[in-house]
């Protein structure tokens, strides 16, 4: 059971929307993936803009934890309204803060970040942090209160898998609070080995809504989460550098 803040999760896959062809595909996809958790980006949906779209229109709502990100804020207080438009809308169970800072690799902005955070925080918000996979950063937002952190596996929409494994286990061994890898995922075999490592959830978006078939990718991705935790937690046979019999060599005997 994955828990965040009062939350309590069987699925360790949290699927983003808004980007997928159309609003069929889309429902099949959650279907199949079998998450509890979506997510959406604020700024577009009309809840902030009533011209735009609203890609949650025909989801039944109160069958999942709605957790909108704050994508497109690039100042503390960009972020922090854009969660407060949110929370007035009733759909922020939990908050996704991202604060971009570097418009070409869409990097997160690690001060603004951890300013934002400590608002919210204060304000009564369940606050997970989008960040880069900085281990300082990690344990600095975690001794300030946030809820989860969640580490970029490579920058937003490149589906490069994961660019940092090491840094990445730093920071899931040294975090007493959720580690939900976020962004970069291409494959199901990413999203394993990030659970491999020890994450605890996996945050997908276009690896599963640019997909060629979505729903199929939405099932490929829950079976490759569910591997991965498996994985971990069974524990992995050591690398070694030299060959090992697979049948053991004692009462061999020759013809």
């Amino acid at each position: 059971m994955l828990k965040i803040g009062e939350f309590e999760f069987n699925s360790r896959l949290f699927l983003g929307t808004g980007k997928f062809s159309d609003e069929e595909t889309q429902t099949k996809a959650i279907g199949a993936s079998e998450t509890e958790v979506l997510t959406f980006a604020v700024r577009r949906m009309n809840l902030y803009d009533k011209d735009l779209p609203n890609p949650l229109a025909n989801i039944d709502l109160r069958n999942y934890v709605t957790f909108p990100n704050t994508a497109g804020a690039k100042t503390v207080e960009e972020t922090v309204r854009i969660a407060e438009i949110a929370d007035h809308a009733g759909v922020c169970d939990m908050i996704k803060v991202e604060v971009i800072g570097d418009d070409k690799t869409l990097l997160p902005d690690p001060i603004a970040t951890y300013e934002a955070c400590e608002i919210l925080l204060e304000k009564g918000y369940t606050v997970c942090p989008y960040i880069s996979n900085d281990v300082v950063l990690a344990r600095r937002l975690e001794a300030l209160g946030v809820h989860a952190v969640m580490p970029l596996a490579s920058p937003i929409g490149t589906g490069r898998g994961i660019n940092n494994p090491l840094n990445l286990r730093y920071i899931i061994e040294q975090a007493n609070i959720p580690v939900i890898v976020d962004a970069g995922i291409g494959s199901p075999k990413d999203a394993c080995y990030a659970m491999e490592l020890g994450a605890d959830a996996i945050l997908l978006n276009t690896a599963i809504s640019g997909a060629k078939d979505p729903v199929k990718m939405a099932e490929a991705m829950k079976l490759g989460i569910e591997a991965g935790m498996l994985s971990h937690e069974a524990g992995r046979i050591p690398v070694r550098y030299t060959a090992q019999a697979s049948s053991p060599a004692e009462g061999l005997g020759f013809l």
